[in-house]
């Protein structure tokens, strides 16, 4: 049990980097105490002898050294005891929601020989790990109460995807992990730390999984900002002190967890292992593909775990490397654990919505199923983006009068070759219109932009005039469908037509698709 004397040596570190600071923090005061009773016992300068003035002196030097002192020492002690650790972005699940899952984890504990998690909740992240519960004084050591034991954080797209077998498996190092949170040492090192880095505003330390920072504080003034930097320098020399044995800690005890799960589903959890990238990367793109475009229009799915399986499925079925995983699905699924999967889905579904994109600007979310997705989000999103080319267009017309929506005043204007300038227009108008999600998409040039905007009033004619419909696809988003058949080949040519201003092709993917240029597009 190396990892475990590791985990406790390193925790024992930390612990000594708070004794030693405390310790510096009094110092000062004992010295002015030692110095003030030699005073009154006339053992040390006393009045009358010789070097009574010299002692005098020194006196007072300490007794201001040693108030000043305890004043920066109350005033971090205070930050650290209102400093708000980060919270964790999750959906709390009761025993009662999830009694056959909160059986399987207290089997796995007890398996296991280590406390059960206290709790558990789900958070829209491909990750699980344990969540300490606050207590008391954020840094007290007290070595009488047994900590408490912490709360079982699962992503939610793993009930979804994985079997029950597989979560078991995924589970056991994660659950083997609240031994170290029982220990006493180990519980105290890491509320030191997060109470640290809360101060800082940080994050939590060595903990994992997404976080919600503190509110921020209020701007200060006057003294109250010396204060605050003073504090803040001797935080960060302490993480300074600590930072490495922390690092070493959470290693050690994630070396201590895996050892203690050896023995529970081995074979298997290497098995599910290859599941948890295939998950990370199935939610990664419906969000990306998927949700993005339907939280724009003030849109949360309400389904989205249910809509990675989906995608997922998908992906099985169009790659050759993921032969096989379709077969699994004929096990029983996680989600069968929970007495209501739908609602738990729904909360965790606004939960993501909330995390990654935000509120909407107005009228705040709409719930929405994943049948009314192409009429509510793909049509609407194509019309949105199809009125924002056009004001585009208007603005950059010698004429202040606004042009008819056709596919044919666009054309001429791509072939004049102005598409540099109606881009740069179209990113200007969506900057000062939309806000990005910063947690989703990266920065996009106007060229992308405007990529995306023709190809939306491309598939509004189509649909207007050519019998096209909107449709959904699980791992690419918005399509468009003709004649039932999605198309895929219109980034070509509408890349052509606004990089090199030739509409040749795009014109002649028209003509073939029989879409009327000439008629203005339904707005």
């Amino acid at each position: 049990m190396a990892a475990v004397d590791l985990a406790r040596a390193h925790a024992q570190a930390v612990l000594r980097v708070r004794g030693i600071a405390r310790a510096a923090a009094a110092l000062p005061a004992a010295i002015a105490v030692v110095l003030l009773a030699g005073r009154f016992t006339g053992r040390i300068g006393a009045p009358g002898a010789a070097d009574a003035a010299g002692w005098d002196a020194v006196r007072w030097a300490v007794c201001a050294v040693a108030a000043l002192t305890l004043l920066v020492a109350g005033l971090t002690s205070r930050a650290l005891r209102r400093a708000v650790p980060p919270s964790t972005p999750a959906v709390p699940l009761e025993r009662a929601e999830a009694p056959e899952l909160y059986r399987l984890i207290d089997e796995l504990a007890d398996r296991l020989d280590v406390p059960a998690p206290s709790a558990v909740a789900l958070t829209p992240d491909c990750d699980s790990w344990l969540e300490d519960l606050p207590t008391g004084g954020p840094h007290r050591l007290r070595p009488a109460a047994e900590p408490p034991a912490p709360v079982l954080v699962i992503g939610s797209p793993f009930l979804w995807w994985m079997r029950a077998g597989e979560l078991r498996a995924l589970l056991a190092p994660v659950v083997a992990g609240t031994a170290a949170s029982a220990d006493p040492e180990i519980a105290a090192a890491r509320r030191f730390l997060r109470s640290l880095d809360a101060c800082l505003d940080s994050g939590a330390t060595g903990l994992g999984g997404a976080t919600l920072a503190a509110p921020p504080r209020p701007p200060r003034r006057g003294p109250a900002v010396l204060a605050d930097r003073i504090t803040r320098r001797i935080v960060r020399r302490l993480l300074g002190a600590c930072r490495g044995h922390s690092a070493e800690l959470e290693r050690s005890v994630a070396s201590w967890a895996s050892e203690q799960a050896r023995t529970v589903d081995y074979g298997l959890r290497i098995a599910a292992q290859e599941q948890v990238g295939l998950a990370y990367a199935g939610w990664d793109r419906l969000l990306t593909r998927v949700a993005l475009p339907a939280w724009r229009l003030g849109r949360h799915p309400a389904h989205l775990n249910a809509g990675v399986v989906a995608a997922l499925t998908e992906l099985s079925r169009r790659d050759r490397l993921a032969d096989g995983y379709g077969s699994r699905l004929g096990d029983r699924p996680a989600c069968d654990l929970l007495e209501q999967p739908g609602t738990v889905d729904r909360a965790v579904s606004r939960l993501a919505a909330d995390l990654f994109f935000g509120r909407p600007a107005a009228g705040g979310w709409h719930e929405l199923e994943w049948a009314d997705y192409p009429a509510e989000v793909v049509d609407a999103g194509w019309r949105a983006n199809a009125a924002s080319l056009q004001t585009a267009l208007d603005r950059l017309a010698p004429q202040s009068r606004p042009g008819a929506p056709t596919l044919t005043r666009l054309l001429g204007r791509l072939a004049e070759g102005d598409g540099e300038l109606l881009a740069a227009a179209l990113a200007a108008q969506l900057a000062r219109t939309t806000a990005p999600a910063p947690l989703l998409e990266p920065d996009r040039s106007g060229r992308d932009l405007l990529v995306d905007h023709v190809t939306a009033m491309v598939c509004c004619a189509a649909v207007d005039t050519a019998g096209g419909a909107p449709g959904l696809d699980w791992l690419d988003g918005p399509v468009l469908l003709l004649g039932e058949v999605r198309r895929t080949d219109l980034a070509g040519p509408v890349a052509q037509a606004i990089e090199q201003g030739q509409d040749g092709p795009l014109r002649a993917w028209l003509d073939a698709a029989d879409v009327r240029l000439e008629k203005p597009v339904r707005l």
